[in-house]
């Protein structure tokens, strides 16, 4: 199942790499590579959208749902498989999906373009495009290098696979950034890129692309609806930023959670189309309450943690 196809140097270049590599660039690569994954770029989104920098967490939070999209329908066209499948000379040293057998290729997914790699693009050039200093220009440069190399030294990638997320990646940041300037109304451009992207539910039968549309309609349903009905602050209280960040991965887990619980988890896992469809349902209302109606809560901590500061002071 899915397609082989590679030049001769990037499987010499990734066993060459391997063969050098002791267990201290292999922990290093891992590390690297972990740097790179959903959790920790949600991590970042949550702190700059909910306490640094609203309008910059927008702007972060579009390139990466566009990222998520894009890749898995650029992947079940190519259907690339994972270099260690094909090459006994390339081990894979950290699993894309650990949850998953090793050679389950529908389990750890398509090699082309790698995610890791596109993600870390977009987050960071992002970062670059909108702030334009020295620091984020440096980070937008260094971390997708590194996080990319760390794909292909962990054997989860070809040297193209990365090669082409970074070029994909940069479009991305670009591409959009430039858009959403000329857009006037922003429901306009979400509702075109929305309906571009349906177009996957003709192909893709991946759980990474019903999870992506899933994530992008929830973000554009409630980047409007806070725009027009919440409006909430940004805040540089210490207490009040931890609290917005737990209460956004407690709130996340929660819902998430909550609407899983009719379903096995076999069933959702299953790639049935129904199932599929019921991931996407699930990943939009998800997104949608903790990006929008979560933040109406904000006016309500924000009392609390200004009440604790000014005791604490005037004791």
């Amino acid at each position: 199942m899915g397609n082989t196809f590679y030049f001769e140097w990037e499987v010499k270049l990734m066993e060459m790499i391997q063969k050098w590599m002791g267990d201290f660039f292999v922990s290093l690569a891992s590390t690297l590579s972990a740097i790179g994954e959903e959790m920790v770029l949600i991590a970042i989104l949550g702190f700059v959208y909910w306490c640094y920098d609203k309008k910059f967490g927008k702007a972060i939070g579009l390139t990466i749902v566009i990222g998520t999209v894009i890749n898995p329908l650029i992947k079940n066209v190519v259907i690339r498989r994972r270099p260690y499948f094909d090459h006994s000379g390339i081990d894979c040293l950290r699993l894309p999906n650990k949850k998953a057998e090793m050679y389950d290729i529908t389990g750890q997914g398509y090699s082309f373009p790698s995610a890791h790699t596109l993600n870390t693009t977009v987050i960071y050039g992002c970062m670059a495009v909108y702030k334009k200093t020295k620091f984020f220009i440096i980070l937008a440069i260094v971390m997708p290098l590194l996080i990319g190399f760390s794909r292909i030294a962990l054997g989860a990638h070809y040297p193209t696979d990365v090669m082409a997320a970074w070029v994909l990646g940069v479009m991305i940041v670009f591409g959009f950034s430039f858009l959403a300037k000329k857009v006037q109304h922003k429901w306009k451009m979400y509702a075109v890129v929305y309906a571009i992207s349906l177009l996957g539910l003709f192909y893709c039968r991946t759980d990474d692309y019903f999870k992506g549309i899933g994530v992008m309609g929830g973000f554009f349903l409630a980047d409007i609806i806070e725009e027009k009905f919440i409006n909430f602050k940004n805040t540089k209280n210490p207490l009040e930023c931890v609290i917005r960040i737990l209460g956004g991965f407690i709130t996340f887990l929660a819902v998430l959670k909550l609407l899983e619980l009719p379903f096995s988890r076999e069933y959702l896992k299953s790639g049935k189309m129904s199932a599929l469809i019921i991931t996407w349902i699930i990943y939009t209302v998800v997104v949608f309450v903790v990006l929008g109606p979560y933040t109406y809560l904000f006016r309500y901590t924000e009392k609390f943690t200004d009440r604790f500061s000014r005791k604490k002071v005037e004791d």
